[in-house]
């Protein structure tokens, strides 16, 4: 999980990030842990006009992160069998292939 946090987490092609989840669930951690992370004032500030929510339900759902791009693409990451490294990754692949100056 150290090298997750190390990794540079930029929202510029981002335009929402919706978590959903209850809290009373064994299987959210990792999904609560993509939420700290992407929920973090550094991370908040590479793109302001992002918006990160969390939907806390109490209905044993699955947790689940829906991404939504600014070019409409969507990306749902059922975060019950991923640990917030996978979800992270995924993420952050899906992110630098989006934006034209991370790509180096």
């Amino acid at each position: 999980m150290a090298a997750s946090r190390k990794a540079t987490v930029v929202l510029k092609a981002v335009k929402r990030i919706a978590v959903h989840f209850c809290p009373f669930e064994s299987n959210v951690r990792s999904t609560r842990e993509f939420l700290a992370m992407v929920g973090s004032e550094k991370v908040r500030a590479t793109n302001m006009n992002c918006e990160v929510v969390a939907v806390v339900k109490h209905d044993k759902s699955e947790p689940v992160v829906d991404v939504t791009y600014l070019d409409g693409e969507k990306l749902v990451l059922k975060g019950a069998n991923l640990t917030s490294s996978e979800m992270l990754s995924a993420f952050q692949s899906r992110c630098t292939a989006k934006d034209p100056q991370a790509q180096k």
